[in-house]
């Protein structure tokens, strides 16, 4: 054994939810506390990387302005700098960089580069009238509210109605919602699936209506400087929050060290066997309490001896994406709409491209292009096993035949592809798992010794999901401690 090593919490996974987790404890005065991940940078699916031209993501990329009653958020953004004040009546004032400046979004549809991305360009009338009923539908839902009096749709959405006949929205496919209310346009369903394969890597059939209603009925955002639909951007994408995150703590943590085993004493306290992967060597680590946060395809192979039943939870799926920061020297514009921070291409594989340095105050021709494309077109375990069979070549010449469709010629302005692969990209929501058992079982905490951590825990992979849920498990282990 090369190194064993105490501890009164032990946090194991180094994502949002983990530095999340990290940073609560310190502020309920638990002082020793170590963060142990697997991989060289923590940050998890908001990765990020950098170049000569800009800094860029591999993953998450922005945060929509939030409610006014996410106090732990709000306060996060105020020691972030992010907010930087209040109005009159105490609404957040954010950082004019930080907020994603004008143009913002765009779609290329019929040839035309229109403003913003539900189509309209060339749309009849009929499906127009669809789409309007549709918001229509989505603003009655943004004020609804259950028989418990609390909203219909919240974040985090632990803190929405138990109201059964809206969970029961939950039980059938976003598909079929729509199909039964009478919501045919393709114009309307392109741009929902859009949705779907943007936040949850899944499509109309394989989404839960719960949850596509959810992805518009949950956002009440709120600021003295802008809209309830603006955005938090930066270069890097989220990378920047993880980087805020970790700042605001100073437990330690060790990066290169994978758990592999996960024992409870006999009497108290957890061992964790990790190995590091740079010195090839064991690390054995005890502690008081374990907070895992880690998404269930991990838990069930760290927890196999422990708890068996963890391992039969079916009901987690993940999304596999691809993601490619491209560094252009300039970009062939078509008709319509300039080049914006967010830009859409109607009918194609991909949910589009941002431009990562779209804050930079300087006009200069180099741009960083960050393209996603979530791997829905086959079932996520085939996806995961073709996408990392697919050489870097044949990635590139499908991104590059795309991009040619809305910029003839763009291809020899590209100097730099880098492109990134998530196997487990998010967890997605498919019909059932929202409020289905599953998902309740998998956040219960093991033998008042082990909490648990994951944006997968919520059923929807985005930012707050991940720092309400690192949160909730730090107040589980601290609430056990100081009563034990």
């Amino acid at each position: 054994m090369a190194e064993r090593l105490t501890t009164d919490v032990l946090i194991i996974g180094g994502g949002v939810s983990g530095l999340s987790a990290r940073r609560w404890l310190q502020r309920l005065g638990v002082q020793d506390v170590l963060l142990v991940e697997m991989d060289a940078h923590t940050g998890g699916n908001a990765a990020c990387g950098q170049n000569a031209v800009s800094a860029y993501p591999f993953g998450a990329h922005y945060l929509p302005v939030p409610d006014l009653r996410s106090e732990e958020l709000l306060q996060f953004l105020r020691e972030s700098d992010v907010i930087t004040g209040d109005d009159a009546n105490k609404r957040p004032i954010y950082n004019d960089y930080f907020l994603c400046h004008d143009p913002e979004e765009r779609l290329f549809i019929n040839g035309y580069w229109q403003e913003g991305l539900v189509p309209e360009t060339g749309v009849p009338d009929s499906d127009k009238q669809q789409i309007s009923r549709f918001f229509q539908l989505v603003e009655r839902y943004k004020l609804a509210k259950g028989s418990d009096g609390l909203d219909v749709f919240a974040i985090p959405l632990d803190r929405s109605s138990t109201d059964a006949q809206f969970r029961q929205l939950d039980t059938s496919s976003f598909a079929s919602y729509l199909d039964k209310e009478g919501f045919t346009s393709p114009y309307l369903r392109w741009y929902l699936t859009y949705c779907c394969r943007d936040d949850y890597g899944a499509t109309l059939e394989t989404t839960s209506a719960w949850a596509g209603i959810h992805y518009f009925a949950s956002r009440k955002g709120q600021a003295a400087n802008a809209g309830a639909a603006s955005v938090l951007t930066w270069p890097q994408g989220n990378g920047f929050l993880v980087d805020q995150l970790r700042k605001q703590a100073n437990s330690p943590i060790r990066q290169h060290l994978l758990g592999y085993d996960l024992q409870l004493n006999d009497t108290d306290g957890v061992i964790v066997k990790t190995c590091d992967v740079i010195a090839n060597c064991t690390i054995e680590i005890k502690a008081r309490k374990v907070i895992m946060a880690t998404p269930q395809f991990i838990n069930k192979h760290l927890l196999r001896t422990v708890d068996p039943e963890r391992a039969a939870l079916t009901g987690f799926h993940y999304a596999p994406w691809m993601v490619a920061n491209l560094t252009i020297s300039g970009l062939p514009q078509g008709r319509g709409l300039p080049l914006c921070w967010d830009n859409v291409l109607y009918d194609t594989a991909s949910v589009g491209y941002i431009t990562a340095n779209h804050q930079d105050l300087q006009s200069g021709l180099q741009k960083v292009i960050t393209y996603y494309k979530p791997l829905t077109d086959l079932e996520p375990d085939v996806a995961r096993r073709a996408a990392y069979t697919t050489p870097y070549e044949q990635w590139l010449s499908h991104i590059m035949e795309e991009l040619e469709v809305a910029h003839p010629g763009i291809t020899p302005y590209v100097s730099q592809a880098d492109i990134w692969i998530w196997g487990h990209g998010m967890i997605a929501p498919a019909p059932g798992f929202i409020w289905g058992a599953e998902r309740q079982r998998a956040a219960q905490t093991l033998a008042n010794r082990v909490f648990f951590a994951h944006s997968d825990l919520s059923g929807i992979s985005i930012f707050e999901e991940a720092f309400y849920q690192g949160i909730r498990a730090a107040q589980e282990a601290v609430k056990v401690m100081n009563n034990g």
